[in-house]
């Protein structure tokens, strides 16, 4: 049985931390492909992502771009949740994926950060049920989980200052569509 992963976050924008869990989570055979998904509406975080969907799918795929060509060739970036009408639920995303991929297991994984808050997802009992949910060790916040030796960086800290934690493509489509203004993109 294939197992197939899905990798969520607001990716506004996607940085180096990103790319790392994407990496480890292929190279260590954790899953067979990976589905990269950017949210649509986040409800768990305390405002909007600033980028638009569009921008953060069009972020994430020249990000995996310029990865290996045998990390990418397993790597999609889906659109699921940016295409979604109302609010991104991690079940709904899951059932998506459990009826394009019925023969397959389903692997969630999520931030240690995210995992703090996964009593207050919706429906995550059944969530639970239908996929294995692989938490991601993450600096400064404690939780058990995968020790990927994770970057420490987050894309607060990206929009906030200049970065060298991006892909120079990502850098450029920033700049280039004179996105998160405050931040000095000048790589």
């Amino acid at each position: 049985m294939s197992a197939v992963g899905i990798y969520g976050g607001t990716f506004d924008p996607i940085h180096l931390g990103h790319l790392h869990v994407i990496t480890q989570v292929l190279e260590r055979h954790i899953v067979d492909r990976l589905l990269v998904i950017p949210a649509g509406q986040p409800l768990l975080r305390a405002d909007s992502p600033l980028a638009t969907g569009a921008q953060r799918r069009a972020m994430c795929q020249l990000a995996i771009d310029s990865l290996s060509s045998d990390i990418r060739s397993r790597v999609e970036i889906n659109p699921i949740e940016i295409l979604r009408e109302g609010p991104s639920y991690a079940i709904d995303t899951v059932d998506a994926v459990i009826a394009s991929f019925p023969d397959s297991q389903i692997v969630l994984f999520i931030g240690a950060d995210a995992y703090l808050h996964i009593d207050k997802w919706h429906r995550v009992e059944e969530l639970k049920k239908k996929c294995r949910i692989v938490v991601i060790q993450r600096p400064g916040y404690p939780a058990e989980g995968l020790d990927i030796s994770a970057l420490d960086v987050s894309a607060t800290q990206i929009r906030g200052e200049q970065s060298n934690q991006i892909p120079e493509s990502v850098a450029h489509y920033i700049k280039e569509n004179g996105l998160y203004a405050s931040a000095k993109q000048d790589n």
